[in-house]
């Protein structure tokens, strides 16, 4: 299944995308697309349901993120080996682990927002894994029985504030509209292999990334198990696992977003995402 919430931002509805692409909604059957709804059990009786019942959404409806209510936005620095070296870095011995705030989470299509005293604001298209079921200490053959899905991620990253203002990547990386999700949650059914996807993205009709998920370090079920010894994961929780190459601060010269400019970035059997690039109100 193709989950997805739509409707104004705060108010959003769950629903799904059907056969034909058209949004049905779902709030008939439960109150929102968020952590305790994401069970493998509820999601298998989601998918018995006749969609064809399902009241119609118009095509132009706002989307919203496509997990609702996330606990925790868990990110994995340099996990693809042509992405560090284009940013002068090693492939590091164990992942990188840093955190965007979830006030950064907006919908897939909204306007993604330049900070104040920004320079350096980039981009980074990931794939997102969302959490459905509790993960303390699992093991790499458990892993992926604690996924409720897929989705596209836009792991935008202001570049000053992460590395050059001293401390953690953290404040470079969970700017508000800095983390938009979806447009769909995709249910593991419907994705063979995580490991097989081509993923990309556009500035102003320009493809700056163009790669592939085989190409990940860690992969998604030895995240899983190795962030689960720190914390545990909960339902909801989503992990966004690395960008490719050709990220702005790796083209020669370094290359930033600037208002007015579009991006365009997708994941095979994911969906795409189109944000307008504004400045911050008042600047």
């Amino acid at each position: 299944m193709k989950l997805l919430r739509f409707g104004p931002r705060g108010q959003e509805k769950p629903g799904l995308l059907d056969a034909d692409g058209v949004i049905r909604d779902l709030s008939a059957h439960l109150p929102d697309l968020e952590g305790r709804h994401l069970s493998r059990e509820l999601l298998a009786r989601l998918a018995e349901l006749d969609v064809s019942r399902l009241p119609e959404i118009p095509a132009d409806t706002r989307l919203g993120p496509c997990v609702g209510q996330v606990g925790k936005f868990i990110c994995i620095g340099l996990n693809y080996s042509d992405h560090a070296a284009e940013t002068g870095a090693e492939v590091p011995p164990e992942p990188v682990v840093f955190n965007k705030w979830t006030s950064a989470i907006c919908g897939p299509n909204d306007d993604v927002t330049i900070p104040r005293d920004s320079t350096k604001t980039d981009w980074e298209v990931e794939l997102g894994v969302v959490i459905g079921k509790e993960a303390r200490y699992v093991s790499e053959a458990d892993a992926l029985d604690h996924v409720a899905g897929y989705c596209v991620v836009n792991d935008v990253s202001e570049r000053e504030f992460q590395l050059e203002r001293s401390g953690t990547w953290d404040k470079g990386k969970g700017c508000d509209t800095f983390g938009p999700l979806g447009p769909w949650l995709v249910t593991p059914d419907e994705i063979a292999d995580p490991h097989a996807l081509d993923l990309w993205l556009e500035v102003d009709g320009h493809r700056y990334q163009d790669g592939n998920t085989r190409t990940m370090v860690y992969r998604i079920p030895f995240l899983i198990s190795y962030l689960s010894r720190f914390m545990s994961l909960q339902p909801g929780d989503v992990i966004s696992t690395g960008t490719p190459p050709g990220v702005g601060m790796g083209q020669k010269p370094s290359t930033y977003l600037r208002p007015g400019q579009r991006m365009r970035l997708g994941i095979e059997g994911l969906g795409e995402q189109r944000q307008a690039v504004i400045a911050e109100p008042g600047c």
